[in-house]
């Protein structure tokens, strides 16, 4: 029986992974890394800023010490405020519905994401979802990001630890983890949840899930149901 969706954010609601792929590059490039496109979708993606700048700086040599990767990551957090600031969140079709009718229809809801927790919280104000996510699991919440299962883990502690409570604890196979990426999907996997691929990153055949569906649009709680049935 489904009870609660941890949805990932970049990616899922938000359409913003060419907007971090370009200030990945911008960032690096100033530090006279190259990243490709080809390589940020292959070898990035499901890694959080943290992990894509450590990955980065060492596959090119250089030193990737916690001080290097905090102030690169600190210097790509402000070019991505001042983009969102120019021309706010994009949110892919399906998305904000998808999580209002999850809410009228009882399931209690939640992000889970390699995100800083700014950039989440400022989306779903501009969207205004905020009050229908009890919980938010993002990059300073973990010390270790996807596909590590350590978010998703999180994820089902603060369901059951965080008001309101709930009349009984959420169970894993009670919860639906909704990705874009294979090492979302295998992160939410690894820690017992029911899981949904969305192809909108990867090619559908690219993701291993209960269920694989091209897109939020038109999606419907009944057909959620039954993914954890």
């Amino acid at each position: 029986m489904l009870r609660a969706i941890l949805f990932d954010f970049n990616g899922v609601l938000v359409d913003d992974e060419p907007i971090h792929y370009a200030l990945f590059a911008r960032v690096l490039g100033e530090e006279g890394i190259v990243l490709s496109e080809e390589v940020y979708y292959r070898q990035y993606l499901s890694l959080d800023d943290r992990g894509c700048f450590t990955q980065a700086l060492r596959a090119a040599g250089k030193s990737a010490g916690a001080a290097e990767v905090v102030r690169l990551t600190t210097r790509k957090a402000s070019y991505y405020r001042e983009q969102i600031r120019r021309e706010g969140y994009p949110f892919f079709p399906g998305a904000r519905e998808l999580v209002r009718s999850a809410a009228t229809a009882g399931l209690t809801l939640g992000v889970v994401s390699g995100a800083l927790r700014e950039e989440v919280e400022a989306a779903c104000d501009q969207a205004g979802l905020s009050r229908f996510f009890k919980v938010l699991v993002t990059a300073e919440d973990v010390s270790e990001g996807k596909p590590d299962p350590q978010g998703y883990l999180r994820g089902i502690e603060a369901l059951n630890s965080q008001p309101p409570l709930p009349d009984r604890l959420f169970h894993p196979h009670e919860v639906l983890a909704i990705e874009d990426s294979p090492g979302g999907l295998q992160a939410a996997a690894a820690a017992g949840l029911a899981t949904l691929g969305v192809a909108h990153t990867y090619p559908a055949d690219g993701l291993v899930a209960d269920r694989v569906v091209r897109s939020l649009a038109g999606l419907s709680i009944e057909e959620l149901l039954r993914i954890s049935g």
